[in-house]
């Protein structure tokens, strides 16, 4: 069978821990589990933060957290994880970037940290400790690693920019959209 792999362990760990809170975050809003507010009032913030439309908006970015994070755990698709949590953290670091960095403030370093964690690991591979190293890498071919990071990058980038025009227009209307 052979000796552990210090570095199959490491990255066994960090799939799991970074996985395990975006699993966590995603839950919050698609079930309201751990406190969180449920797919209804996560798609009202979101609407009131500009994302529109709001159900769908929460449906995505729940989705994105929670079946990211679950498939960063198994080890599973890890190209195609890391780039559904990479982007849903986009998102959110597009919400809290007015904010500032730390967090303390409301700002986007935890997010971006996530987003960013979770790219690295789609970017490295699950490590021999995965169900992709199980399946021999069936899931996780090298062109599923360029395809899964350009469509998460063009989905990300379309969901600020409309973000942006939804916020610019409420502003121009005299609504003052705020975050």
């Amino acid at each position: 069978m052979g000796c552990i792999n210090r570095r199959d362990l490491a990255l066994l760990a960090l799939r799991a821990g970074t996985g395990a809170v975006l699993m966590a975050h995603g839950t919050q809003k698609l079930f309201g589990w751990f406190g969180g507010h449920g797919l209804e009032g996560t798609a009202a913030a979101m609407e009131h933060m500009g994302f529109e439309p709001g159900r769908q908006s929460a449906m995505a970015a729940g989705l994105g957290e929670a079946g990211g994070g679950a498939l960063l755990v198994l080890g599973l698709a890890t190209p195609a994880a890391g780039a559904a949590a990479a982007g849903a953290m986009a998102g959110a670091v597009a919400v809290h970037a007015p904010a500032g960095f730390f967090a303390q403030g409301g700002g986007f370093e935890y997010p971006a940290f996530l987003g960013f964690t979770a790219a690295c690991i789609g970017l490295a591979g699950a490590g021999r400790y995965s169900v992709d190293h199980a399946t021999r890498h069936r899931f996780d071919q090298p062109w599923m690693l360029a395809l899964a990071f350009a469509g998460s990058a063009l989905a990300a980038a379309a969901v600020v920019t409309r973000r942006a025009t939804t916020k610019a227009r409420a502003q121009a209307g005299g609504e003052g959209a705020q975050e």
